[in-house]
């Protein structure tokens, strides 16, 4: 029988190698990365069926990471896996283009028939969570009121620059002048009314760019 091929994300090596050893008997894992940026570039290239995603990661974070895999790779499916119990995060990652959202606390048998689910075309969101997602909506049905939309490449420089780089790591990180940074982050100020690097942190964790 053809094993599925998936890919793990993951920035600690300990977990990437747990899930590694849970899943290969089941599963054929074609590649494991640390961070978000390398998940978009080395997808692109090995292909997976599956990958597990999950949402605190640097560089890239994985609800951006799942946007521009969805982008290149229409077909490619994503299961978010993380210890982030936010419904609203879950509601998030599902509209960027995920078909699974689990915690790591999720047992074995779970994931397991998460993957199965999304290979066939299904969603599967863990119980916990999908209650979480119903009440949210039976309170109130109507759309939420986002914040301030960033473009991507805003909430590129967010990231990074949240993460502590300067403004010549966050270049070379997006492969560009440090005064395109600059530019991009003076315009980030001033549309979302920041004055501060605090600030910007506080709207990073806020809208998940990075974990608090």
């Amino acid at each position: 029988m053809k094993l599925p091929r998936v890919m793990l994300a993951d920035d600690h090596t300990l977990i990437l190698e747990a899930f590694r050893n849970l899943l290969e008997p089941r599963c054929q894992v074609v590649g494991a990365v640390s961070d978000g940026r390398a998940l978009v570039e080395l997808a692109s290239a090995l292909k997976p069926e599956a990958v597990l995603v999950d949402m605190a990661m640097p560089l890239l974070n994985g609800l951006d990471a799942i946007r521009q895999l969805k982008a290149k790779m229409p077909e490619i499916k994503l299961i978010c896996l993380t210890m982030n119990e936010d419904s609203d995060l879950a509601d998030e990652a599902m509209r960027a283009g995920a078909s699974g959202y689990l915690l790591k606390t999720s047992a074995a048998k779970e994931l397991f028939h998460a993957i199965q689910e999304v290979l066939r075309g299904r969603t599967y969101v863990t119980p916990k969570i999908a209650r979480g997602m119903q009440e949210a909506f039976i309170r109130d049905p109507r759309p939420k009121q986002r914040a301030k939309t960033l473009t991507p490449r805003q909430r590129e420089v967010t990231q990074l620059l949240a993460e502590g780089k300067s403004l010549k790591e966050a270049a070379d990180v997006l492969h560009v002048t440090p005064r395109t940074v600059a530019f991009h982050k003076y315009q980030i100020m001033g549309e979302l009314r920041l004055k501060t690097t605090a600030d910007l942190i506080r709207y990073a964790v806020k809208n998940h760019l990075v974990s608090a």
